[in-house]
C-alpha cells in the first residue's frame, strides 16, 4: 500500500442520478486482486487499544439528531470514546447540515483530502469504481484481506451480504453499514386510528375497498377534513411509492423485476388502476386536498386536530412521535399499523417499504492520498469485531447501558435523559446504533427504541409483503451507463410526477392516460429498461 493514487481536483460534480436510478456503478478495468478468491494468509487480530502516534483525519455529517446540541463529531461522547477504545486520535471536520453532497464537492475539488470520508458512495457520480479510477478512495481489497479480519469474517459468513457491498468488478471500496436482522429492515406502512375504527365498528383495514369504507366514515361520521393524509415533500406521494396503496395493483413506482424481467410501475396498465382510485378518493374529500404539498408540521397539526385519520410512516418518527400528541388531548387515541393494502383480502402485498442489509448511508472510505491506510482499516474493522459491536450498538457499559441477564439494556441517559432530550436525541450522543456507521446495527437496540407495543406490532405487520421476491437488490449501473440513465430518468421522472398529480387532482381526464404511456416511449424508457437489466445479470453474477 505504499502507491498512492494521485489526487486530481475536480471543479465541480455536475451529474447526480434521479432518486429512482440507483446511482453506483462499475469500471471495467479492474486491478488483477480483484477479491475474488484471494488467498493470502488470513490477517492476526488487531489487539485494542492500539498504540501509535499518528493522527488520523475524519470527514462525516454531523447526525440530524445531534444538530442543535453539539456542534462537531469531536464533541459527541461516542467520538471521544471511540478514540479511546481503538488507541487512534482523531480530527474531525463535518459538512454543513443537510449539504453532505455539494460538502463533498468542495472538499474533492481541493485535493487536500483527510484519511477517511463517511459518504454514500453510491451516490457518488459515476458510483464507487468511478471514485476508485479518479483516484479519490481506495480499493480496499487488500486493506481488508489483511487488515480488517473482522469485517471479512463477517462478509465470509453472509454471502448475500457480500455480494451487495462490492462492486460488479469484485472491488471493495468502503467500511459498509449492514443491518443485522430483518426486524431492522422494514420501519414505515400504513398506520390508521384504531380508536376511531372501535368506535365505529369497523376493522382495520386490508384491502382497496375496506380501505374506502374506512374514509368515508371518518369524513362523514368523525369529521375529518383530511381523512387520508402523508408527507409528500420534497416529493409528491413519496410515501405511497414505497408500496402503500399502489402496491395493491401489483406495480410500484419504481423498477422492479418479474419473471426475470424488469418493469416500471408508472409505465404498466395497472398504474392506471391506481391513478383512477385516487382521482374518485380526491374527488370525494378522502385525501387531503393539498397532498402534494403536505410537510411535517402539516401533518402533524392534521393528526393532532382530529383533521386526519389515517397516513403513511414510521414505526419511531411517524407512531412514536404522534402517540403522545394525541393522548394528551384524548388518553383513548391508538394508533395503530395497518397491512399494505391488496385488492383481494388474503392476498399478500407484492410491495412495500423494506431496506437491504447494506444501507446506503454510514459507509467509510479511506482516501487515495492517506499516508495511514493501513492504520485507518484497523480503526474502522473495530466496529465489526465483538467488543466494537457492542460499543457502536450500546456505548458505554456502565454509562449508556447495563447487562441485565446477558441483555444489554439502555440506562436513563438514553431512554429518559435527565437533560430531557428525546432518547433518539440521547442515542445519537452515545451510540451509532440509531443511525448509520461502520458496524453491524444490532435487533436488540430497536427493540428499546420502540418502547410502545404498537410500535412493535407495525414491523410485523408491514413485513408481511413479497417485496423480496420482486424489489430490485441494490445493483449498480457502469459509470457511462449512469450518466445516460440519469439523463433517461430525469425527463421520465418529471412526465411521471406531473401527469400523476395531474391525473389525481382531477386537473387531466384519466382518458390521457394512453397518451401518458405514448409519450413515455418517446423518452427511451425501454433503453433505461435494458440498463436496470444488464445491471442486474453483472449483480447477479458477482
Amino acid at each position: 500500500m505504499k502507491k498512492r493514487s494521485k489526487i486530481i481536483p475536480i471543479v465541480t460534480i455536475t451529474t447526480m442520478m434521479s432518486s429512482l436510478a440507483i446511482a453506483c456503478s462499475n469500471q471495467p478495468a479492474a486491478p488483477a486482486d480483484s477479491g475474488k478468491g484471494n488467498t493470502s494468509t488470513p490477517a492476526a487480530a488487531t489487539t485494542y487499544p492500539m498504540k501509535t502516534d499518528k493522527t488520523l483525519t475524519y470527514w462525516a455529517e454531523l447526525t440530524g439528531n445531534a444538530v442543535g446540541i453539539k456542534s462537531s463529531l469531536g464533541e459527541m461522547p461516542f467520538f471521544q470514546e471511540w478514540q479511546k477504545k481503538t488507541g487512534v486520535p482523531l480530527k474531525f471536520t463535518s459538512p454543513v447540515a443537510n449539504q453532505a453532497k455539494e460538502g463533498l464537492n468542495v472538499l474533492l475539488a481541493s485535493g487536500e483530502l483527510p484519511d477517511m470520508i463517511e459518504y454514500n458512495w453510491l451516490n457518488f457520480p459515476g458510483g464507487p469504481e468511478k471514485a476508485i479510477k479518479d483516484g479519490y478512495i481506495l480499493k480496499l481489497n487488500d486493506l481488508i484481506d489483511k487488515h480488517a479480519p473482522n469485517l471479512k469474517k463477517y462478509l465470509k459468513e453472509h454471502p448475500e451480504v457480500d455480494k451487495m457491498v462490492k462492486t460488479d468488478e469484485g472491488n471493495y471500496f468502503a467500511f459498509p453499514f449492514i443491518r443485522g436482522d430483518e426486524y431492522l429492515k422494514v420501519f414505515q406502512g400504513p398506520i390508521v386510528r384504531k380508536d376511531w375504527l372501535d368506535e365505529l365498528g369497523l376493522p382495520v383495514p386490508t384491502t382497496i375497498d375496506e380501505w374506502y369504507t374506512v374514509l368515508k366514515a371518518f369524513k362523514e361520521k368523525k369529521g375529518a377534513a383530511a381523512p387520508l393524509s402523508f408527507f409528500s415533500v420534497p416529493r409528491p406521494l413519496e410515501q405511497v411509492y414505497n408500496g402503500a396503496f399502489i402496491g395493491a395493483y401489483g406495480v410500484n413506482r419504481l423498477f422492479y423485476q418479474e419473471n426475470g424481467q424488469i418493469k416500471f410501475g408508472p409505465a404498466e396498465p395497472q398504474y392506471k388502476e391506481f391513478l383512477a382510485t385516487f382521482r374518485k378518493w380526491y374527488a370525494e374529500g378522502l385525501i387531503d386536498k393539498n397532498i402534494a404539498t403536505v410537510d411535517s408540521k402539516t401533518l402533524d397539526a392534521n393528526l393532532a386536530s382530529n383533521a386526519t385519520g389515517a397516513t403513511i410512516g414510521n414505526t419511531g418518527g411517524g407512531i412514536g412521535k404522534w402517540m403522545p400528541i394525541l393522548t394528551a388531548k384524548d388518553p383513548k387515541a391508538k394508533l395503530v399499523a395497518a397491512p399494505y393494502p391488496v385488492l383481494k383480502k388474503g392476498d399478500t402485498p407484492r410491495f412495500g417499504q423494506k431496506d437491504p442489509a447494506f444501507a446506503p448511508g454510514g459507509m467509510v472510505a479511506i482516501t487515495a492520498n492517506s499516508k495511514n491506510a493501513e492504520l485507518a482499516a484497523k480503526l474502522l474493522d473495530y466496529g465489526y469485531s465483538e467488543e466494537g459491536h457492542m460499543f457502536f450498538n450500546f456505548g458505554t457499559e456502565g454509562v449508556s447501558y447495563k447487562m441485565e441477564n446477558g441483555y444489554p439494556k439502555y440506562t436513563d441517559l438514553l431512554m429518559n435523559n435527565p437533560d430531557k432530550l428525546a432518547p433518539a436525541q440521547a442515542m445519537s450522543l452515545h451510540i451509532r446504533a440509531n443511525y448509520n456507521g461502520p458496524f453491524v446495527q444490532d435487533k436488540r437496540y430497536i427493540e428499546q427504541y420502540l418502547t410502545m407495543p404498537e410500535q412493535k406490532d407495525a414491523i410485523t405487520i408491514w413485513q408481511k409483503t413479497d417485496v423480496d421476491k420482486y424489489g430490485l437488490p441494490p445493483i449498480t449501473a457502469t459509470p457511462a451507463e449512469s450518466t445516460e440513465l440519469a439523463k433517461i430518468m430525469t425527463d421520465v421522472n418529471t412526465l411521471v410526477d406531473e401527469m400523476t398529480l395531474k391525473i389525481i387532482l382531477g386537473n387531466e381526464p384519466l382518458e390521457n392516460f394512453d397518451k401518458y404511456m405514448a409519450k413515455l416511449k418517446t423518452l427511451n424508457l425501454d433503453r433505461a429498461i435494458q440498463i436496470q437489466k444488464a445491471a442486474l445479470d453483472r449483480y447477479n453474477k458477482r
